[in-house]
């Protein structure tokens, strides 16, 4: 069956799922990035998998964020790695970007990079499957805000001057009311209960009490979602002060930073 070019080219970009790009311009990748939410749905309905293996929780946690990072070639631990070693240089623009593009990785993305990856495999212990597959929507949410209309590159090349401004303005707006809206009956249902490994201990073995310890389940997704959303919203607004735009490294770090702030948002508060 032939997806329609806007899926392809987000699935093609955004996991390594095989799919077959036919086309590639700047209105399929608009179209791409409005719908790459829908790829982190299916992504985190995958990785969330090892969560529910039994041993350790932070055992299945880890191999869920590692699954995670497989499914999507670790380019947006590799993004947020080059964009820490960009700002924390404290170089100009210019110089900033340059230092990204290189190969290697400095003492600022290594800390970085190990800080997020403690983050949400702690959090995804404690949180559960439906906080994991919102984080990953949540990540991917923060793409199509990023490629909104008014959003520049802040290089003529690259996947940044690709997707950079492609999305039409009522698009992020309409994509996060129907994530939220899927967030939120996630959380009503009995499948969103926390993994049985959950850090939380004592949680109730009927729904009210499943994700009913802190905040309930219909509000807790949404809000973790949001919270996700606002930090990468934070960081691009960072980005793009320092560097003049969006490039590839600075998407692949919005992905990270909403994965991680809704995974601890929801372990806190659930």
């Amino acid at each position: 069956m032939r997806l329609p070019h806007g899926l392809s080219l987000a699935i093609g970009t955004l996991s390594v799922f095989p799919v077959r790009v036919e086309r590639v311009d700047r209105e399929v990748a608009g179209r791409a990035m409005t719908l790459a939410p829908v790829v982190g749905l299916a992504l985190g309905l995958v990785a969330g998998l090892p969560l529910f293996l039994p041993g350790p929780p932070l055992l299945g946690a880890a191999l869920a964020v590692g699954l995670l990072a497989v499914l999507n070639r670790g380019l947006h631990l590799d993004g947020l790695a080059d964009l820490a070693d960009g700002l924390g240089s404290g170089k100009p623009a210019a110089q900033a970007l340059d230092i990204m593009k290189k190969s290697d990785i400095g003492p600022f993305g290594v800390m970085t990079l190990v800080l997020t990856l403690v983050v949400q495999v702690v959090a995804a212990a404690g949180a559960g499957y439906a906080a994991l597959v919102t984080a990953c929507v949540a990540g991917r949410l923060a793409l199509t805000w990023a490629c909104r209309a008014g959003v520049p590159a802040a290089r003529p090349d690259g996947l940044g001057a690709m997707v950079a401004g492609t999305v039409r303005r009522p698009a992020p707006l309409l994509a996060t009311l129907a994530a939220l809206l899927a967030a939120a009956a996630a959380g009503l249902t009995p499948a969103a209960e926390k993994s049985p490994h959950g850090l939380s201990g004592g949680i109730s073995s009927d729904l009210s009490g499943g994700l009913s310890n802190g905040l309930s389940g219909g509000l807790l997704l949404p809000l973790g979602l949001l919270a996700g959303l606002a930090a990468a919203l934070l960081l691009l607004g960072h980005a793009r002060r320092r560097l003049g735009g969006i490039t590839g490294d600075v998407l692949g770090a919005l992905v990270e930073t909403a994965t991680a702030t809704t995974l601890a948002v929801c372990a806190i508060l659930g």
